[in-house]
């Protein structure tokens, strides 16, 4: 008897491969506050309703060469501030009070989805995409990050459309993609898509 592929085993391949990469990608349960835990299907942080409190996490597994894109969309609302971006195993992924985590010190870069602000070492670095009358995030939105490890930059688009280069200059260390929320019971995720597609 001959064994035959079936049509879908061929097509669904590819899919499984690329799913098992991004869960190896996906948030760490063991790098992110408290406050949030990361739900059954690995990609997505809901954060406990804490009052006065803002909350990280990072993904499992950071870069240090190469070209990497993921993508990252709130599924709830953002309060007053909903942050993504990189860091570093140093930065905090929890502090008290509602701030921009992300970008709250040197070991962090992240954009503010809320006022469209850069943050880096406590300060904004301008606002982002840079551009008259920059749209706001809509809930629900993918936002897809271009990390490239060899210009040293980080990048965002929104659905297809390339927003620009948002960080120069990144150090040669290993960063992780990381969020930073404030706002009890949304939610937040991430996935791992691979090296970014040029063009």
């Amino acid at each position: 008897m001959i064994m035959r592929k079936r049509k879908n085993d061929a097509e669904t391949y590819p899919a499984k491969v690329m799913l098992v990469r991004a869960f190896q990608h996906a948030f760490s349960t063991n790098d992110c506050s408290r406050n949030v835990y990361i739900k059954k299907n690995g990609f997505t942080l809901h954060r406990n309703p804490i009052a006065q409190s803002t909350d990280g996490a990072r993904t499992k597994i950071g870069f240090s060469e190469g070209r990497h894109a993921w993508e990252v969309w709130w599924e709830g609302p953002l309060g007053t501030v909903a942050v993504i971006g990189i860091a570093t195993k140093r930065a905090p992924m929890q502090c008290q009070g509602y701030v921009a985590l992300l970008g709250s010190d040197d070991q962090s870069w992240g954009w503010n989805l809320v006022d469209n602000n850069l943050l880096h070492n406590g300060e904004v670095n301008g606002s982002f995409p840079q551009c008259n009358n920059a749209p706001k995030y809509q809930i629900g939105e993918r936002i897809r990050v271009i990390l490239d490890m060899e210009d040293k930059t980080l990048a965002f688009e929104r659905g297809y459309e390339f927003l620009g280069v948002a960080f120069r200059g990144l150090p040669k260390a290993c960063l992780y993609p990381a969020v930073s929320a404030v706002y009890g019971n949304t939610e937040v995720t991430l996935v791992y898509l691979g090296k970014p597609l040029d063009g």
